[in-house]
């Protein structure tokens, strides 16, 4: 498995990465974070002294507050001891995504994929993506880039993976009713012109999303979110 994808977090917040490629650099004290719900209020402040001595906790956030888009139970840890922890968790599928137009829902298949804890993300195609709709979840997911299908196709075998398409195309079965591999690998397409022909040639299994409007299409950022929860469905334990 691939290690988590930034350097550790010495900063009291997080910043939306606009647009670019790479995340920049954290700054220390940054009092706020830019969140899809800026006016609500985020995080902690400073931790009381004594400060918890065990090494999960990053001093500077201990110092300065924390004001990440992180669960509670993670309040004040660093990001590498974040990733580890959601490493004994994490759930046996794998999400897809080609990558051949920099489409902007990548980001958004990143962050749903961290919050349906996927094995792992992999970007096909392109390397570099639109991390705007990742909300900075990217550092806590692994992520992997790969050439092309072929790769993709290679890397699957490999591991054992059933490569599970998701697009409304002619024969698709309803991914409503489907039984999931609880080892699969969801692939998905661009926005607008869907899978190519190559993915959809590599798919064990193509599976459709039902739709009751008058919408053509869904965006492949809706889609991953509706078919990770298809499969927490089947094969997560879901408290309640």
């Amino acid at each position: 498995m691939p290690a988590g994808t930034a350097p550790d977090d010495a900063v009291a917040a997080e910043k939306v990465v606009l647009a670019a490629d790479e995340a920049p650099a954290a700054d220390p004290g940054v009092a706020a974070v830019a969140d899809a719900t800026p006016d609500l209020a985020v995080g902690v402040g400073p931790h009381p002294r004594p400060w918890p001595s065990e090494g999960r906790y990053d001093p500077q956030l201990l110092e300065h507050g924390d004001h990440r888009n992180v669960s509670d139970r993670y309040r004040y840890w660093s990001v590498p001891a974040i990733v580890a922890d959601l490493d004994t968790r994490r759930h046996e599928f794998v999400v897809a995504i080609e990558n051949w137009q920099h489409d902007a829902n990548i980001g958004t298949v990143v962050r749903t994929a961290n919050a349906f804890l996927a094995r792992e993300v992999l970007i096909v195609g392109r390397k570099r993506w639109n991390r705007r709709g990742a909300m900075v979840t990217d550092r806590y997911q692994h992520l992997r880039h790969l050439p092309a299908i072929a790769d993709l196709t290679a890397w699957a075998a490999e591991h054992g993976y059933p490569i599970v398409a998701v697009d409304n195309t002619p024969g698709a079965r309803p991914i409503e009713t489907a039984p999931l591999p609880r080892n699969a690998l969801f692939l998905f397409g661009q926005e607008g012109p869907g899978l190519t022909p190559q993915a959809q040639a590599s798919a064990t299994m193509v599976l459709s999303i039902a739709q009751f409007g008058s919408t053509r299409s869904i965006n492949a950022g809706v889609a991953a979110g509706i078919a990770m929860h298809c499969w927490i469905s089947q094969h997560a334990a879901v408290d309640g």
